[in-house]
């Protein structure tokens, strides 16, 4: 019989909402080594597209392949970086406008790292994972997303 513990989704069905997000950080507060967190919130924007404005994106996934993606993310991350904890989290479904569709957290004992070990994974996730946008319209046509 297996012993590994069963690995967590890096997936949230719809919005990350802010109590997701408080919890998250309040359940770290036991680990005392830490002197540093830092996150990053990709929130829905409302961008004007040919004169139609996005309204919602419906995010997709190959999840599998995202999960792999976001283990060799996170391995480089803690062998670039002196981290303590590390979260990625990613909406799938429907996000509206002002909703939170990715939160990335990072901790670890000292506040420099943090601050670059966020930007080197925000970066990573946009450009490496598996994880497609549809741009839904006030007119209820849409658009694939082009990460930028």
């Amino acid at each position: 019989m297996s012993t590994d513990k069963p690995k967590k989704s890096s997936f949230i069905q719809g919005q990350i909402t802010s109590e997701f997000i408080g919890n998250s950080i309040a359940k770290h507060q036991s680990k005392t080594t830490i002197g540093a967190h830092n996150i990053f919130l990709g929130q829905v924007r409302a961008d004007v597209i040919e004169g139609k404005t996005v309204t919602a994106i419906e995010y997709t996934a190959y999840e599998e392949m995202a999960e792999q993606t976001f283990y060799e993310i996170r391995e480089s991350a803690f062998s670039k970086y002196d981290l303590t904890c590390l979260h990625i989290y990613h909406s799938l479904g429907l996000v509206k406008t002002g909703e939170v569709c990715l939160f990335v957290f990072v901790s670890a004992p000292r506040r420099k790292v943090v601050y670059e070990a966020l930007e080197f994974l925000v970066e990573e996730i946009k450009e490496k994972t598996a994880i497609f946008g549809k741009e839904i319209f006030d007119d209820e046509s849409y658009t694939w997303k082009v990460n930028s």
